[in-house]
């Protein structure tokens, strides 16, 4: 088993506050990891130190081995990570297709098979018919498949996915779902952080419940639900 990413000790604070308390994690390419934990238990705080966004205070993060702690967001980005946010993030003044070049602006191919590939990805996520629209006339659903697209454009062997189907219809619910199966199914390692249970129960290979900063669960699906910290997290005493 190949160990896409890894987190040893991975500790962030924000003045007294302790949002992550050396979590350690791994997951490997073609699994998906499920994180879940009320509101404030620091999943997004998570994601955003292993993407670089915040600087962790203490730990280290790893992509296939290579450490890339404290790296900033476009140098983790470019080792292999692709990041969607819980609000999507768009070029709202952009058409469909430029949102999707952006990201391989430096890369080798020509503009002609760049488009042909971001055509591509537009129809993998029904949105062709769109293609020449500016992103701020999508719906909230619809900019969620365009960050996902733009997402995938590099082809990153590790995706994170925040919340994805947060505010969603659950037929473009079940269209999100198969996507990310695909995903794991091409052999990328998903780390996905989501409130809807019976979705994250449906695709994870194993689950990491976090609370108040730290681990407190992991493993299978079965352990997962009827942990009793898990339960108490969730429900109280």
């Amino acid at each position: 088993m190949s160990i896409a990413i890894e987190t040893r000790d991975l500790t962030k604070r924000f003045g007294g506050l302790v949002a992550l308390d050396s979590v350690n994690l791994q997951a490997a390419a073609g699994e998906t990891l499920g994180i879940i934990g009320v509101n404030g238990a620091g999943k997004t705080t998570l994601m955003n130190c292993i993407c670089g966004l915040y600087r962790p205070d203490g730990g280290d993060v790893f992509i296939s081995g290579e450490r890339v702690t404290g790296q900033p967001p476009h140098v983790v980005a470019h080792k292999g990570i692709g990041r969607t946010f819980q609000v999507p993030r768009v070029f709202r003044k952009m058409s469909l297709i430029d949102n999707l070049l952006v990201p391989v602006l430096d890369h080798h191919a020509s503009d002609a098979e760049l488009t042909e590939r971001a055509e591509g990805m537009l129809a993998r996520m029904q949105l062709i018919n769109l293609r020449h629209n500016y992103a701020e006339e999508l719906s909230g659903g619809q900019q969620k498949l365009l960050e996902m697209a733009r997402m995938l454009m590099p082809d990153p062997p590790i995706v994170m996915l925040d919340e994805p189907f947060a505010g969603v219809h659950p037929v473009l619910c079940k269209f999100m779902i198969e996507r990310i199966e695909e995903m794991s199914g091409a052999g990328k390692a998903v780390l996905l952080i989501s409130h809807d249970l019976t979705s994250i129960y449906r695709l994870s290979t194993r689950v990491v419940a976090l609370n108040q900063g730290k681990i407190i669960a992991e493993g299978g699906v079965g352990d997962i639900r009827d942990n009793p910290a898990v339960i108490e997290a969730y429900l109280g005493t």
